[in-house]
């Protein structure tokens, strides 16, 4: 423990965000770093606790706690105190193969675990782990690993998104050759489609993609593995297939909206913005926000990240319906918590953006079925030509299910405590198997599936599972 006294001396300090009403002019990231010292202190503030409940990772009540990971943080936590970057970083990389995507987006579950926390300000874990990370990539400390030698073994992963990342680097390292298949025109699955800009950089992204790469992991992508014909192929060429596809088939609304233009699932919403704000690309011309009344129904991170994406294409109004009520957000001091949209967007239009205890009852439409308005359950009607729904997942799709075989509920049926489907050779992990749920766990999830598929092949395995 590098400073005994650390959490009494030093208050907890989270990286500096820049201005609302400037950030939501461009699609940038809007966390700054803290200066070393002061980083170093963050570190310092770490209690190096008898039980370190940070990197416990199991679930307590339907809430995780801790890391799912396991992430070895009062060890690096240490090291950033004595300023050993680069022992931080190694320890670091034991546990978490994406720590730029979780220092990220991760909503932490380590911190609400801190045993400083419970009577002070938990320590930064998030920050301490994404400034780790970053430091490394822009040190050059993060270095192209290969291993010594190939076993032979081919393996497909299908999706690209944080499980199937994890399970190719897993596998990757331990001597297999691994071919990434992805439906959409670039890889990153969530990564690149689900979450904005500002909250993950495609950057990012594209930097860990091009690592794999030159590490020696394949990337195929405008191949849509729902096909049977291309099920059947994989199956022949491969000696084990992972199926990484998500949890992608969203709540129904509620109510009935067919034949009505201007209407959207959340993640449909965020895919078009990236395709247009990224990658250039035609969206249908109902999904842009410009000018328009926006309703986003739900909350969460994909309801909030809905909230800034409108702001940043120059909606007209931005209105979040959460079906709760106001009471059942009040934190310990009875005050309301705000995410970094609904920051912005009372800087924008001078309110928070949130109507309680409310939803969409019907809606409203033109001759030409454009959305026009809703009706909520109070009675009142909104004027909307844009209404996103952020109500969740009910879980994963059926149709690369059918073409590989692969017995389905809600998510992908596999044997208890394992990863192994009802097909030979086929394996299935992430939100596909578990449900939708943090990036940390699909991360988690990409590495013990990885286990156990080198297990598969070479009769024993070392790499280590988080789960």
């Amino acid at each position: 423990m590098g400073k005994i006294t650390g959490f009494l001396d030093y208050i907890r300090k989270d990286d500096p965000q820049r201005p609302p009403l400037e950030r939501v002019g461009d699609w940038n990231e809007f966390h700054l770093p803290l200066s070393d010292d002061v980083r170093a202190q963050q570190g310092g503030r770490c209690m190096n606790c008898g039980v370190p409940f940070c990197q416990a990772g199991m679930l307590y009540e339907g809430t995780t706690f801790g890391c799912p990971l396991h992430n070895l943080i009062p060890e690096w936590n240490d090291m950033i105190w004595s300023g050993n970057r680069g022992h931080a970083l190694s320890r670091l990389l034991k546990t978490n193969n994406f720590p730029e995507f979780t220092g990220r987006v991760c909503p932490a579950p380590c911190e609400h675990a801190c045993i400083c926390g419970q009577y002070d300000s938990a320590v930064a874990i998030r920050d301490n782990e994404l400034c780790i990370i970053e430091d490394a990539f822009s040190s050059g400390g993060v270095k192209r690993l290969r291993p010594p030698q190939w076993s032979g073994k081919k393996i497909a992963v299908v999706g690209s998104g944080p499980a199937g990342l994890a399970a190719a680097d897993q596998l990757n390292h331990r001597g297999h050759s691994v071919t990434v298949i992805e439906r959409e025109a670039h890889p990153g699955g969530l990564l690149t489609y689900g979450i904005p800009n500002m909250k993950l950089p495609k950057t990012v992204v594209r930097r860990r993609i091009d690592l794999m790469t030159d590490e020696g992991v394949s990337f195929v992508t405008g191949v849509d593995a729902a096909q049977f014909k291309t099920a059947k192929r994989l199956m022949e060429e491969y000696d084990a297939v992972i199926l990484c596809c998500g949890a992608e088939r969203p709540r129904p609304l509620g109510f009935d909206a067919k034949g009505v233009t201007g209407v959207f699932y959340g993640t449909e919403y965020l895919k078009f913005a990236v395709e247009r704000q990224v990658f250039d690309m035609e969206i249908p011309a109902a999904s842009f926000a410009r000018g328009k009344d926006v309703i986003v129904i739900g909350t969460g991170d994909t309801a909030a990240d809905c909230v800034a994406t409108a702001l940043r294409q120059s909606c007209h109004s931005v209105t979040q319906l959460v079906r709760r009520r106001r009471e059942d957000y009040l934190d310990a001091d009875g005050n309301l918590p705000a995410d970094y949209a609904h920051e912005e967007a009372s800087a924008v239009f001078g309110l928070d953006p949130r109507r309680f205890g409310v939803q969409v009852q019907s809606l409203a439409a033109g001759e030409d079925g454009a959305l026009t308005g809703v009706v909520t359950t109070e009675g009142d009607a909104l004027p909307c030509q844009l209404l996103i729904g952020a109500t969740g997942f009910s879980g994963c799709a059926e149709n690369v299910c059918k073409a590989f075989g692969v017995k389905k509920g809600r998510i992908v049926q596999t044997e208890a405590g394992h990863f192994c489907t009802n097909v030979e050779k086929v394996f299935a992990a992430g939100d596909m198997r578990r449900g939708a749920s943090l990036v940390a766990w699909a991360i988690a999830e990409g590495r013990a599936a990885a286990a156990e598929v080198d297990r598969f092949l070479i009769g024993y395995t070392n790499l280590v599972a988080s789960i």
